[in-house]
């Protein structure tokens, strides 16, 4: 039976993933035909994308065909990531002396060349970076314990993560979605027979400031005729089932109905004429499904550019052409939704302080927004 041999580029390299992933919450970006190089990203930290290259750069010559390679795979994860730029780190591990200048010619990468002879605690390129990375111990025998115990590492922290995909993503029991097309359905039909009073319970100016102040609410529950209806449910149907259940029902709901407030407040404060429907909370649903995306942007950034951004846009130009439609409502339900969603959080991504701006920026723009009323 034939031991493992690792060569120093090998142990080196499976050193820092290993730190980077462990550590720093780094992981991995599957990139199709490239060889002896690995991609991590971490959009949180300085460095987005960290590039580990032990390929060997001879001259300067094969060091710009590299960055050229380079360049090509970042301009594909910027746009994933919906970034202008991407702050990169290029560590290379196998650069010849005759390496004149590690300049990449691109302002947002930074090489580090380490040589991979040397243990981590002693190349002062990537500990001046990364101090804590000389913290990192991995215990071992020989190189197969070596090897199986950074794997295991490894492993235990992507499939803490890939559990959180999971749970985020699996199909769930779809409740709160169907509850509120049955709510809007039940109450037109009371509308049809007489039963509900739609200039009772809409949304105007002169409501609020009467003190009816149901009506910033009751108002996305009401519609104009059936064909209204009929669209808007379609809308929440398609739309409130992926929210429903990536966010969860909680924090569902939490969106839908601060979405409806603040669509019916600004839509006041712009329009001065009453308005019904649930369009502004359903446009809440698109704009939260906008910021979840976000935080997913390397794995969403096509969804949300080639489905959700064009039918925002398409919607807005088609309510601002057509006299009958509120799009100052349909503003407000987007904006309401975004500062909603990052009011509840993210599982997983959302850090506290994102949490806390949510919530005081949703606060201060509704008590603005009523202000403006009110005064």
């Amino acid at each position: 039976m034939n031991s493992l041999r690792m060569t120093s580029a090998d142990e080196i390299t499976m050193r820092l993933v290993h730190y980077f992933v462990t550590k720093e919450n780094y992981q991995p970006i599957v990139v199709n035909g490239l060889e002896n190089e690995i991609w991590l990203e971490n959009t949180e930290k300085r460095y987005e994308v960290i590039r580990i290259n032990s390929n060997y750069i001879h001259n300067d010559e094969q060091l710009n065909f590299d960055m050229f390679k380079a360049k090509a795979v970042i301009k594909q994860i910027k746009r994933k990531m919906f970034s202008l730029n991407c702050n990169t780190l290029n560590i290379m591990l196998n650069v010849s002396d005759n390496v004149t200048s590690l300049d990449s010619g691109y302002k947002h990468m930074d090489i580090v060349k380490v040589d991979a002879t040397k243990t981590l605690d002693k190349e002062e390129n990537i500990t001046s970076l990364f101090p804590d990375i000389v913290n990192d111990k991995i215990d071992s025998l020989d190189d197969m314990d070596f090897f199986i115990n950074v794997t295991q590492d490894i492993n235990k922290s992507t499939e803490k993560k890939n559990r959180l995909y999971e749970k985020t993503f699996k199909k769930k029991t779809i409740v709160v979605t169907y509850a509120l097309i049955v709510i809007n359905t039940l109450i037109f039909m009371l509308e049809l027979l007489g039963l509900v009073n739609i200039n009772y319970f809409a949304t105007s100016p002169t409501a609020i400031r009467a003190g009816h102040y149901w009506v910033i609410l009751t108002s996305a529950f009401l519609h104009a005729d059936i064909i209204h209806l009929v669209c808007n449910m379609w809308s929440l149907y398609i739309i409130g089932t992926q929210l429903e259940t990536v966010l969860g029902k909680v924090k569902f709901l939490v969106v839908y109905f601060v979405s409806a407030i603040v669509a019916s407040l600004l839509s006041g404060v712009l329009t001065g004429g009453a308005a019904i429907g649930a369009s502004g909370a359903i446009f809440g649903l698109i704009g939260a499904l906008l910021y979840f995306g976000y935080h997913y942007r390397l794995y969403l950034g096509n969804v949300i550019i080639r489905q959700l951004v064009p039918v925002v846009i398409l919607n807005l130009l088609i309510g601002f052409s057509l006299s009958n439609v509120d799009n100052f409502g349909h503003i407000g339900g987007l904006l309401g939704g975004v500062f909603s969603a990052m009011m509840v959080g993210v599982e997983g991504k959302s850090e506290k302080s994102d949490i806390i701006n949510g919530v005081i920026i949703s606060l201060t723009l509704i008590v603005f927004l009523l202000y403006m009323i009110l005064r």
